[in-house]
């Protein structure tokens, strides 16, 4: 009885549309007021907690729609966002994951990648990136093989917490290739609804055909693990998950599976019946876009390589005779002049660390200079203003004993002389500001 619904999922038919919470609501862009000042009060908090960093005319140290990812996940609560964005920091600390992603060896990322979701090189009809995966080629053998040789080898030159498995920190490393590669070059593509708005997400099909109930039972420790860790440390990157061709037990599955996952990330969770994968699927993507066993015209099998949207390859300026993107981990970095984003091939190949520059693409956001008149008369404005300041103090320097400002006060007043005036307004509270 493969494809038969299973009640404890709503199906897709009666829950998809007209989504007034999903994307691109409480997304960058598209934020109500109360939604706006959450996010502001957010930066300040981790600015005092020394989480935040924003230079005036520097890049911050967090972009706003990554934050805005951890307020989703905890519902718009400051504090619960704090907290999981400090687990997460400290995680990444701990584990070196910079290093990790930069410095993995290149056939063990491609290893890891053949037992997760594979990027079918397609996205959405809103631009999210399309992922595939299909459980039944995770069989306890081909598992435990892979997890042996995980734990005996380290696969990069990271240093770990010495509590997370190198099998899982593998894992992780396909989490950076989706918010370091391709969510930045689905952002990149302007060919979509919302092209202001950066892509976080993605869109899953998980195929559960073919899967018995003895190999989910062997495979959920496995599965549970890695749930729960990337809905810790990477929350909010999921968007629809299709699960397809489930069997008639998956309920008793869906009993184990629905406690990995928090309630939000469980509401995207929809189980399609046979009857409903063509026409659910193609409410979400293109025909085009959707792999031919799912009934689509996508020439797509799970080990493949991404089949690349040839819109996407369309924006994309080859370097050095590539044609098409790299095995391995790679990630975009802004040019010098930031209007383009620059594609690198990283990590380790036969021993050897590699950086090669591999194509370009057009910056979803632009660096906007300003002229530099208007810098220069700035500039000159607020050297006048602490050359005012400097006069004010001083005249109160030579003013009676019992009237003479301490040296905190001569040091307030000139270094607010020195903040520009949209600086700090900047700076104030969102309560404050209104």
């Amino acid at each position: 009885m493969a494809g038969s619904p299973v009640e404890q999922v709503p199906s897709a038919t009666a829950t998809t549309g007209g989504d007034e919470f999903g994307y691109p609501h409480g997304h960058f862009g598209h934020l109500t007021a109360e939604q706006e000042k959450a996010l502001q009060d957010f930066k300040i908090f981790l600015g005092e907690k020394g989480l935040y960093t924003h230079a005036p005319g520097e890049k911050p140290s967090h972009e706003d729609w990554t934050l805005l990812r951890f307020l989703r996940a905890r519902r718009w609560i400051v504090e619960d966002a704090y907290k999981q964005f400090k687990d997460t920091e400290d995680w990444r600390k701990a584990n070196q994951l910079e290093v990790l992603y930069d410095t993995i060896d290149v056939e063990a990322y491609e290893e890891t990648r053949s037992l997760y979701p594979q990027w079918t090189g397609r996205r959405d009809r809103r631009g999210i990136p399309i992922y595939l995966f299909q459980i039944r080629h995770l069989d306890g053998k081909t598992v435990a093989n892979y997890e042996k040789k995980a734990e005996s080898t380290s696969a990069s030159l990271a240093k770990t917490d010495g509590s997370t498995p190198e099998k899982l920190l593998r894992l992780f490393a396909l989490y950076e290739n989706l918010t370091r590669f391709a969510q930045p070059l689905c952002s990149a593509m302007k060919d979509r609804d919302n092209a202001e708005t950066p892509i976080t997400l993605s869109t899953n099909i998980v195929d559960v055909s073919q899967v018995s109930l003895r190999m989910f039972w062997n495979l959920k420790s496995h599965m549970q693990a890695a749930s729960t860790l990337a809905t810790a440390h990477y929350p909010e990157t999921l968007d629809r998950i299709f699960i397809i061709g489930a069997p008639y037990f998956f309920s008793t599955v869906w009993g184990w599976i629905k406690r990995w996952f928090d309630p939000i990330t469980v509401s995207k969770i929809f189980i399609l019946s046979a009857a409903e994968v063509k026409t659910e699927l193609e409410r979400f993507m293109e025909p085009r876009n959707i792999p031919k066993a799912y009934g689509g015209e996508l020439e797509f099998e799970f080990f493949d390589r991404p089949n690349v949207d040839p819109r996407i390859k369309e924006a994309i300026t080859w370097e050095k005779g590539h044609t098409d993107f790299p095995r391995g981990p790679a990630y975009w970095v802004p040019s010098e002049d930031g209007n383009t984003l620059e594609l690198y091939a990283v990590g380790r190949q036969d021993g050897k660390q590699r950086r090669e520059k591999i194509c370009s693409i057009p910056s979803p956001f632009p660096k906007v200079e300003e002229p530099a008149a208007a810098v220069a008369g700035v500039k000159k404005e607020q050297e006048a203003k602490i050359e005012a300041a400097m006069e004010g103090v001083k005249a109160l320097s030579v003013s009676s004993s019992d009237d003479k400002p301490s040296t905190a006060e001569i040091s307030e007043k000139v270094a607010a002389a020195a903040v520009p005036d949209a600086v700090a307004e900047e700076q104030k509270p969102a309560a404050v500001k209104a």
